[in-house]
């Protein structure tokens, strides 16, 4: 018979009853493929007040502890779906979660936008060997973003005052407490974090969506050229549709061409929402296997399966 301790244990890695239900249907879904599946979700949508008062929403360092946990004994043969439902986040932090995953899957890795991966999101979306949307479903543009301006803006901004001096020079004068809101290193700043986008993820697309591909340097150039540049998309919130990212050259897999996994990525993802929603959760990484790692309310905790 199980002690008290036993008992009480086991109740809390049974977690709430939105735990249950969630971690039912990714179950079933892992059934259906055979893959492995990890979520990894923000409450950007559901908890902004949390962002105003200047809780982190977006990927950063600390989720990375979140994926070794939920990666931790997976059968990596298996590959790996991972769902994005992000706004973005760090760029560095960006790039060591892609390093790791593929350290431990390879190229064996589908991205699941079911909703919206936006910014670092689709960063991490375009590492991967190709992205199942729906046509509900949106990436965005992938121009860095320095303390919530716009790299390509500070630049666009700074090469039209150049321009509009050296044609009128008592233009300055208008030009100059206008440009003072920047710091003296801002621009050199702004002009590394492009180049820094901008060649990691066309090396991803040359290792991995196009990986083996005779253009796959050119059909990488592309889709770093669309989504990074601010001209193009106009706002870095620009939100990109699967046949907008279909055209743009992405390997994109649509979820209407499958009604069954349909049904099962959807159901998984209207679980997370609930999640998130209807309790403290505010970020959550979590497996097939029931192992998840969850942010809420100024604490984390590690469920064990």
């Amino acid at each position: 018979m199980p002690t008290w301790n036993t008992l009480l244990n086991e109740t809390k890695a049974s977690g709430s009853t939105h735990d249950v239900i969630r971690r039912k249907y990714l179950k079933k879904l892992f059934n259906y493929t055979g893959r492995n599946v990890i979520l990894y979700y923000s409450g950007w949508l559901q908890k902004s007040l949390l962002a105003r008062k200047g809780v982190m929403l977006g990927l950063d360092d600390g989720d990375k502890n979140g994926f070794m946990s939920v990666v931790h004994k997976l059968d990596r043969s298996k590959g790996l779906d991972l769902f994005l439902h992000t706004p973005g986040g760090s760029m560095a932090a960006t790039e060591s979660l892609v390093d790791y995953l593929r350290s431990m899957f390879g190229n064996d890795i589908r991205a699941v936008v079911p909703q919206i991966a936006l910014s670092a999101g689709t960063m991490v979306a375009l590492s991967c060997r190709e992205i199942i949307m729906g046509k509900h479903s949106s990436l965005g543009p992938i121009d860095p973003q320095i303390g919530a301006i716009s790299a390509h803006g500070v630049i666009e901004e700074f090469d039209t005052a150049r321009q509009e001096v050296a044609k009128v020079p008592i233009l300055a004068n208008i030009w100059a407490p206008i440009l003072a809101k920047y710091h003296p290193t801002l621009v050199g700043d702004c002009q590394k974090a492009i180049k820094w986008s901008e060649d990691m993820v066309k090396e991803w697309l040359v290792t991995g969506m196009f990986d083996g591909e005779p253009d796959a340097s050119a059909k990488a150039d592309r889709i770093v050229e669309e989504l990074g540049s601010h001209v193009m998309t106009k706002s870095h919130d620009r939100h990109i549709s699967m046949r907008q990212a279909s055209e743009l050259g992405i390997k994109v897999t649509a979820l209407e061409d499958d009604p069954k996994l349909q049904e099962s990525m959807l159901t998984v993802h209207h679980a997370c929402i609930q999640t998130l929603s209807a309790t403290p959760a505010y970020k959550m990484v979590e497996n097939q296997v029931g192992i998840g790692f969850f942010l809420s309310a100024g604490a984390f905790q590690i469920q064990p399966a």
